[in-house]
Order: structure tokens, then C-alpha cells, then sequence
């Protein structure tokens, strides 16, 4: 009987060894992917700084004044003027839609109980 519990206790040792051992791989796998997820997203934000800090060097107003004065002929770019846009009472909106009613109730007169007598 001590033997069979001892080999019992043995291969529950060994049991717990091995769930551990795949346990701690799963863990680290589990943190590596993390930090390399971690190291993507911070990739991702300086490559998104960088594209903003391009966007508002590309769109300095003096630069872009200066390309629309070179290429004035060929786009025939204007200022804008106040009688160019339009009126609040201009706008078109759209007509609210109609309700339809597909069931008709029925109401009567009279409510349930008023023509009994107590």
C-alpha cells in the first residue's frame, strides 16, 4: 500500500513539474509578446509624430501662398468673398416623413364598466 502511494505521489510530483515547466513558457511567451506588442506602439506613435510635424511643415501658410501664386494661372485661385456663400434660408432640408398609420383602433365611448349598475 506505501508503495503504491508513493509512486502515486511521485507521478503527481512529476504531473505538477511538467504543468509548471508549460506554464512558465506560456507566461514568458505571453510578456515577449507583450513587450513586442509595447515596443510597436511606441514605433507607431514617433512614426505619427513624425508624419504630423511633415503635415504642418507641408501646410505653413506662407508656403502655401507662395504655390498659390506660382500656379496662379493654372488653378485660377481666388480669395473668397462673402457674397459667395449662401443663406441659411437656402438650404433644402428634407421634407419629414409622413406618418402612416396601418392599424385602426377603435375607441368607443364608453368605458369598460359605466353601463353596469352596482
Amino acid at each position: 500500500m506505501r508503495t503504491v502511494l508513493y509512486i502515486l505521489t511521485t507521478l503527481a510530483v512529476i504531473g505538477l513539474a511538467f504543468w509548471a515547466y508549460r506554464e512558465n513558457y506560456a507566461t514568458q511567451e505571453a510578456l515577449s509578446k507583450t513587450d513586442r506588442l509595447h515596443r510597436d506602439i511606441r514605433m507607431a506613435h514617433s512614426r505619427l509624430a513624425v508624419l504630423k510635424a511633415e503635415w504642418a511643415y507641408l501646410n505653413r501658410p506662407d508656403r502655401l501662398r507662395d504655390l498659390a501664386d506660382i500656379n496662379f494661372d493654372r488653378l485660377g485661385l481666388l480669395p473668397f468673398r462673402p457674397d459667395q456663400f449662401g443663406h441659411v434660408d437656402e438650404v433644402a432640408y428634407p421634407a419629414p416623413p409622413q406618418l402612416v398609420i396601418d392599424n385602426a383602433v377603435e375607441v368607443s365611448g364608453e368605458l369598460p364598466g359605466d353601463g353596469e349598475q352596482p
